[in-house]
């Protein structure tokens, strides 16, 4: 990418949010999930990253995140895969020693300009990454989450108001919404808070890689700010989900940073 998106978290401060936290973010090689990592770190919590196969953007990850003093384990794997799934929960409990805060943010999008586009494999692996994948992460994640522990998902503008290009990606995003509130309500005798971050366009390594040159161009222009947003921009919403301190009054919450536009749909 010529403009590298900013999800390093540098201008950054934290307070201690997270002290001594254990959190496990998928998706957490760059982008939102980068820029999550960095952000829990500096508030003081050691981070597990899931990743499907880009090794130095996971090794970048882990690296910002031990430069603020804290551990960071990244595992590779495909997150389609329950057993691998329940495996990453499994080995981010031993390797640090908890687990206090999931955040499901791995996603796959490939656009299509007509429905008939749209095949049997892309709508099955769309959602079993984009669903399927929070739904098993999530379930091994009970096992080892105590009272006062957060679940975070990503959702996105486009599981609010759909997209006529991104079908299956935005049906996804929206069964992320309804999974959000259907497990806070399932959690809340657990006291554990589940949320939502549903941000509008991001500017991510996600997007050219799955767009065409001229949508990526003027990506994000239609939001009302007229720009993209950039990951370090969306992680502060992770924090306040994640912290006990900001948000214990907040459980099925979709909360969307899309960039003034203020009624989806």
């Amino acid at each position: 990418m010529d403009d590298q998106p900013h999800d390093e978290m540098r201008s950054y401060s934290g307070r201690g949010l997270l002290a001594d936290k254990c959190a496990l973010i998928t998706g957490g090689d760059s982008g939102i999930g980068r820029a999550v990592a960095v952000a829990f770190a500096k508030e003081g919590a050691d981070v597990a990253i899931a990743y499907l196969s880009e090794h130095d953007d996971a090794a970048k990850t882990v690296e910002l995140v031990e430069e603020q003093g804290r551990r960071a384990v990244a595992y590779p794997g495909d997150l389609a895969d329950s057993r691998h799934c329940a495996e990453l929960v499994s080995r981010t409990v031993t390797d640090l020693g908890g687990l206090d805060v999931l955040v499901n943010n791995v996603a796959y999008q490939a656009p299509v300009d007509d429905l008939q586009e749209l095949t049997d494999d892309q709508w099955n692996r769309t959602f079993a990454v984009n669903i399927d994948g929070y739904f098993h992460t999530t379930r091994a994640a009970l096992d080892h989450l105590t009272p006062g522990g957060a679940i975070i998902n990503t959702g996105s503008v486009n599981g609010l108001r759909g997209n006529k290009t991104l079908i299956d990606y935005a049906a996804t995003k929206g069964a992320v919404h309804t999974l959000t509130k259907s497990l806070a309500q399932a959690l809340l005798d657990r006291k554990i808070r589940v949320n939502c971050v549903a941000p509008g366009p991001v500017w991510t390594p996600l997007i050219p890689a799955t767009l065409p040159g001229q949508k990526v161009e003027h990506f994000g222009e239609q939001a009302p700010y007229g720009r993209a947003a950039q990951p370090d921009e969306i992680a502060p919403s992770y924090v306040f989900f994640a912290s006990s301190l900001l948000s214990s009054y907040y459980t099925g919450e979709v909360l969307s940073p899309i960039g003034g536009e203020t009624h989806p749909g």
